[in-house]
Formats: C-alpha cells, structure tokens, sequence
C-alpha cells in the first residue's frame, strides 16, 4: 500500500498541480503521520494522495514552488525575492503557506515588504538583513549555532545568516564586532563557542576572523565573506580568496554575503 503512494507521487506521473483546497502543512514527520494513518488502516489509499496532490510542486507559470525540498533536503524552499515583483512574492508565499507553517524571504527590499505585510498579518520583516518570515519556523532543536560578526559593517550579512538559522530550527548566540583589530573582544565568549554545535564566521576586509575562530575553537566553522572593505578588497573577493586560503583546517566558505547559504550549511551540520 505504502509503495502505491509513493508511486503516485512520482514527478513523473505529475505534471501540473492544482492550487485549489488546502493539502495543510507537510514536512518529514507528516509524511510519516501520513504513512502510519494508511499502514495501521485509518487513512485510506485515496485520502492520502489527496493530501499529497500539491508535494512534488505547484505550477505558477511564472514559477514551479518546491513543496517537496524540506522532505528531500531536510531544508524547506526559502524565496529569493530580488528580481521578483511584490506580487509574484505574494503568490509564491501563498502556495508555499498552503503546505508549511512559515516562509523564509530573503533579500527581500522595503517596498517589496511593505507589500507583503499588508497581505500577511504575521509577516515579520527585518530590514537590516533584508529577511522577512512569515508564519511559523521549521521544527526546532536544541542544537545551538553561533553567529560571529567581525564588524558592525557586516550586520546584515550576520544577521541574514543569524534569522535564517532561527528559521530552521536552531537557537542561535550572536558575538558581534569582534574581528581581528581587536581580538581580546572574542576571547571572552570562547566558551559559549565551544558549547555551540556549529559556528558562522562573517567578516569583510581581508577576512581574516574565520582563521582565527578556528585556530581557538573545535567546532565546524562556516566562513562568509562579505563585500565591506575599501578598494582593494574588490567587493568581498579578498575576503573571499583570504577564507579559501585559511590556515586553519576545517574552514569551509561559502559565496561572498551568502549568509542563506551558510545557515543552511549550519543547519544541516547540526541537526546531524
């Protein structure tokens, strides 16, 4: 019975989805419910593929929303809004609600939030990280991710990463302006950094603090370069090259103010 399901989820069997009704929310532990409910005979085989009619994704035209990617990755879709009109965000956080409890949007401008929260009364926009959440976070953990800043400059990329992380389920600590020009700032959170369970290091100029953090600290440590820096730091590039040239093993990096991209990395790390 279980496979009959999952044969009729196929993509392949798929190719539009309706948007009409509502499929509720759907993450690993509902397919799980969901399964359980067919196996133990209070679900039937129909009623449970019209719960997942919309899992692989739903057809907008101008956009194919991926219902499935928190099942698949163990990372929900988070909306990439620059390039995007207000109205188009508005439909993807519709169709995505419709199947979880919460969106993540990212680089997401003040007119493109002003929009959105008059459409959404739970819309929560931070506009130094350029993030706006609507509804509810993923399911939590009791894993702890650290966020340290070298630079008041390089808040947003911080705090991008910082409210991403929340979103997916961690409790987050944040250390800011503590870079290398004044490293006895770090020192006394040493500790706390290592009691957490992966940390994201974000730094501009010549991005020298992720070294450092992972010359004192046993942890995972995600490098995000940022583009703060005077001239010759080339937006981020010298950052960048000076993370993926660290001396200290184990420091991985990710794209230049990829603050998404390395809460993701962190998420994964931790919920492991």
């Amino acid at each position: 019975m279980v496979n009959s399901i999952i044969a009729g989820i196929r993509p392949a069997r798929i190719a539009k989805f309706s948007l009409s009704g509502n499929v509720g929310r759907m993450n690993p532990k509902d397919l799980e419910r969901i399964l359980d409910e067919v196996n133990n005979g209070t679900l039937s085989t129909d009623e449970a593929m019209q719960r997942l009619r919309d899992l692989p994704f739903s057809d907008l035209g101008f956009a194919r929303v991926d219902h499935h990617r928190h099942m698949r990755t163990g990372i929900p879709e988070i909306v990439f809004c620059q390039g995007k009109s207000a109205r188009q965000i508005q439909a993807i956080a519709e169709s995505m609600l419709e199947n979880a409890g919460g969106v993540l949007l990212s680089r997401i401008d003040q007119e493109q939030a002003d929009f959105i929260k008059t459409h959404f009364d739970n819309a929560q926009h931070h506009a130094e990280a350029r993030v706006c959440v609507i509804g509810e976070n993923t399911a939590g953990t009791e894993e702890t991710a650290a966020v340290v800043s070298a630079g008041t400059s390089d808040l947003p990329v911080a705090e991008e990463a910082a409210l991403t992380a929340e979103f997916l389920g961690l409790r987050v600590e944040r250390v800011y302006d503590a870079g290398v020009a004044g490293i006895h700032r770090l020192l006394p959170h040493l500790e706390m950094l290592n009691r957490a369970r992966v940390l994201i290091v974000v730094a501009g100029m010549e991005g020298a603090l992720p070294s450092v953090v992972a010359g004192l600290v046993g942890r995972p440590v995600i490098a995000v370069p940022t583009s703060v820096g005077y001239g010759a730091s080339f937006g981020g590039l010298a950052a960048l090259l000076g993370m993926l040239n660290s001396c200290s093993p184990g420091v991985t990096v990710v794209n230049i103010d990829n603050g998404v991209g390395a809460a993701a990395a962190a998420a994964l790390i931790a919920k492991k």
